[in-house]
């Protein structure tokens, strides 16, 4: 049978084109994505939905969608579909990660000279009839310092952009490894150095639960007297409120602002704010763009639709179909042995080295590696997935190793993942048993067997007595149910690990008791 897909938002007419010469029957309707309701009652049929920002890919559309394989986003960033509605219904979610990185860096280097020169307000002003010259007494922006908070594929772009125009750049990026940073031409720095530095912060990083919010009244007031602010990454990374008062304050003494936290985006406290310049989500509309993501977006859907090829998929990982059954339990395992590391991970990461023993070493371990670094990155970048994390990985200068050996140890096989950042080295490695799950054998070189849940708490600690007495007791207090607990040590009174399953979400004021119990010296929770 004929696959059929359907496109619901503006799409260049080059992506109609290339389903058809894959053999794809298309219904092109570029407005349908507005209209939710329409949406819904159409969507039952297709294999294939192709959208970009403007149709919302909810849980109930998935649920009328009976035939649906496939979602694809023509750009990168996928906050407009449920990707756990889609999972569960097993709807592989695709985007184009790359196809508009250049039009995005360029609209947001193009921000920063309009707000500079405050051009808007003057070409406005100049229409009126008016001639303000002396009203509109701009920056230069030679010498001057960009902090870019964000530097992977876009940061990297506008850092170069800027570096070219004779600016002084910084950037904050956990990921960003000092050799990148130097081969970039821009130094590493901390958020509140940034801050402290920056004359112009332009934000190119994805909106997760650890970027939310972080320019907030807080983060401004640290701050120079003056600085300028662009936006053209996701909103909600601002707190727009907080913005607007430090342009009424003069704290702030322009923005730039192409993304908002509701959109569209009709009205806005930032609309009435002096001084902000305001665009509709331009970042990637560029002609160029348009093509290059149209054309990616049918090539991967006609791929998956009519061979199974699976390419930049958000949620299933690479694997062809005759090696799935033997791999998968394996690439569940490096998947979780990289967000087991990424989780713990909060520095500058220099390096990851993978080392697969035993039978697993026959495996596809390219698979395997892209499996464990989509994991590592997941916390900072949640649209990351096994096709892209490797080209992530590179665009943060951090290198991948990957080892091959024999059996030699107690273990038929198993996969060990060791990062290393400018601070410390940490290692974790894990097995599949007979049951076909994983399990984590050895963190930090100490050996224990543990299997992941849902919700963990990791801590590292002194081997002493009491102290597994103390942390039941303060989980206890606070209503949280310990479901399983694994301990490991080095040696008797030396340095130990507890691995603690629970059954609620652990609040901050609880980790704060733990981690000042005795002899406790780090505490993270963790989700798997």
């Amino acid at each position: 049978m004929t696959p059929r897909v359907l496109i619901s938002d503006k799409l260049s007419d080059t992506a109609v084109n290339v389903f058809r010469e894959h053999g794809i029957d298309v219904d092109f309707q570029p407005d349908l994505g507005k209209d939710k309701d329409a949406l819904l009652a159409a969507i039952n049929g297709f294999d294939g939905l192709a959208i970009r920002s403007a149709t919302k890919v909810t849980a109930k559309l998935l649920e009328n969608a009976d035939n649906l394989r496939v979602i694809g986003r023509a750009g990168i960033g996928v906050d407009n579909v449920d990707i756990p509605a889609a999972t569960a219904k097993g709807v592989i979610v695709m985007n184009t990660p790359f196809g508009n990185s250049i039009t995005t860096a360029e609209h947001a280097v193009a921000m920063m000279m309009a707000c500079a020169r405050q051009l808007p307000a003057a070409d406005a002003s100049t229409r009126a009839g008016k001639w303000e010259k002396s009203r509109f007494m701009g920056v230069e922006i030679t010498a001057k310092t960009l902090g870019i908070i964000g530097c992977g594929n876009i940061g990297s772009i506008v850092a170069s952009r800027a570096c070219g125009l004779a600016m002084r750049v910084i950037a904050f990026d956990p990921f960003l490894s000092e050799e990148r940073a130097m081969e970039l031409g821009v130094e590493k720095v901390d958020l509140d150095t940034l801050l402290r530095r920056a004359d112009f912060i332009s934000l190119h990083t994805p909106l997760t639960e650890k970027t939310r919010n972080i320019i907030d009244a807080g983060a401004i007031a640290k701050c120079k007297d003056g600085v300028r602010i662009i936006n053209c990454a996701r909103g909600g990374l601002v707190v727009e409120e907080a913005l607007a008062d430090a342009l009424k304050s003069g704290k702030v003494a322009a923005a730039a602002i192409d993304v908002f936290s509701q959109e569209p985006a009709t009205e806005n406290v930032l609309f009435d704010a002096p001084n902000v310049i305001c665009t509709p989500h331009l970042g990637a509309a560029t002609s160029e763009a348009q093509e290059n993501v149209a054309i990616q977006v049918a090539e991967q859907m006609s791929n998956y639709l009519i061979s199974g090829a699976v390419q930049n998929a958000i949620n299933m990982p690479s694997i062809s179909a005759e090696e799935a059954p033997r791999l998968t339990p394996f690439v569940r395992l490096a998947e979780q042995l990289g967000s087991f590391a990424g989780q713990l991970t909060d520095s500058g990461v220099q390096s990851i080295k993978l080392e697969y023993e035993g039978t697993v070493a026959d495996m596809n371990v390219k698979a395997l590696t892209a499996a464990a670094l989509a994991g590592f990155l997941q916390p900072l970048l949640q649209t990351v997935n096994m096709v892209s994390a490797p080209a992530y990985a590179k665009d943060r200068g951090i290198r991948v190793e990957e080892v091959r050996r024999d059996q030699s140890g107690a273990y038929e096989t198993y996969i060990r993942v060791t990062v290393r950042t400018e601070r410390q080295e940490r290692s974790v490695a894990g097995t599949v048993f007979a049951d076909g799950k994983p399990r984590i054998i050895q963190i930090k070189g100490i050996n224990m067997e543990a299997e992941l849940s849902e919700k963990m708490l990791y801590i590292t600690n002194q081997d002493r007595p009491g102290f597994i007495g103390a942390l039941g007791s303060t989980l206890g207090d606070a209503g949280i149910n310990i479901a399983g607990m694994q301990l490991g040590r080095d040696h008797e009174g030396g340095d130990a690990i507890a691995l603690i399953s629970v059954d609620g979400e652990i609040d901050g004021p609880t980790l704060a008791k733990v981690q000042s119990l005795p002899h406790v010296i780090q505490v993270k929770t963790l989700a798997f």
